[in-house]
């Protein structure tokens, strides 16, 4: 590999073998060198590799600025609790998770605490990484001083669930959250249903919304032209149908993308689902 360009001591962007632009960290692996110049393998700590049509220069920056030691509780952290490798190689949840926690140390540093207005919402609507977040902060809080509060777990299981999307963009994170939030509750007001995030129909819808984000975001989403399945779906849930339509229209109102047919039958039939889990009735 060779040297694009040193960000600091500890950080290069380099090419590799393949050609492609690689972010490389290790103590010292910046001093003394320069462009076009072989990096020493010795000194290389971690290699990311920036995917999703991320610049690599810039990703190189913001990495520029993570102290070392931080980087390395954080990226040891992932692996040990199982969300990452051992040796994580996406920076783009490296440097989030690492910026952030670098931010939550200087506060707690100054005795600054935090409230994460999200907190309820995050542990219900994101159980998984919730329960990742908390692994993963204890993990960093065995390495790193001072120790870090429970809230921060709210946080991290943002940043968790953002690594899914293709934008890297954590306000989009928040946007969905909310209009998830959104769409439970004009259920709940429809059909007159008390509290049921914890049912398994309330899980599959939110894990389908989730999706369906993704979609949105990569511009995949289902057929356009209504199917013979998506017929089926509206003609055995007329009332599910109905609603489901009124929840389209909030995400073409909250993302500004109109829902294709079958993404709207879809919907409909996780409707049914769900209301059929709350009081034993689809319609």
């Amino acid at each position: 590999m060779k040297v694009l360009r040193v960000l600091n001591n500890n950080v290069v962007l380099a090419r590799d073998e393949k050609g492609q632009e690689v972010i490389l960290t290790g103590r010292g692996i910046g001093f003394s060198s320069s462009q076009g110049k072989p990096v020493d393998a010795a000194l290389v700590k971690r290699v990311f590799v920036p995917a999703d049509g991320r610049d690599p220069g810039h990703l190189a920056e913001a990495l520029a600025l993570i102290s070392e030691e931080v980087l390395h509780a954080v990226v040891t952290a992932l692996g040990e609790v199982g969300i990452e490798e051992r040796e994580s190689t996406r920076p783009t949840l490296a440097i989030a998770v690492a910026d952030h926690i670098a931010g939550a140390l200087e506060r707690a540093a100054q005795g600054i605490a935090i409230e994460y207005p999200l907190r309820d919402e995050v542990q219900t609507l994101y159980a998984t990484e919730y329960a990742q977040a908390q692994r993963l902060l204890r993990a960093i809080n065995e390495r790193l001083t001072p120790e870090l509060d429970t809230s921060e777990a709210t946080a991290l299981a943002l940043h968790l669930v953002n690594a899914g999307f293709v934008s890297g963009d954590l306000s989009f994170t928040y946007t969905m959250t909310g209009v998830i939030q959104q769409m439970l509750a004009v259920v709940r007001e429809r059909y007159s249903l008390g509290a049921f995030d914890a049912s398994m129909g309330a899980a599959r819808f939110i894990t389908h919304v989730r999706y369906l984000f993704v979609r949105i975001q990569q511009r995949q989403q289902l057929k356009g032209q209504e199917s013979t399945i998506g017929k089926g779906i509206r003609q055995h849930y007329p009332e599910a149908t109905r609603t489901a339509q009124q929840l389209a229209t909030i995400v073409e109102l909250r993302l500004g993308q109109q829902l294709s047919e079958d993404e709207v039958s879809y919907m409909a039939l996780h409707v049914a689902r769900m209301t059929m889990d709350a009081n034993g009735t689809a319609t």
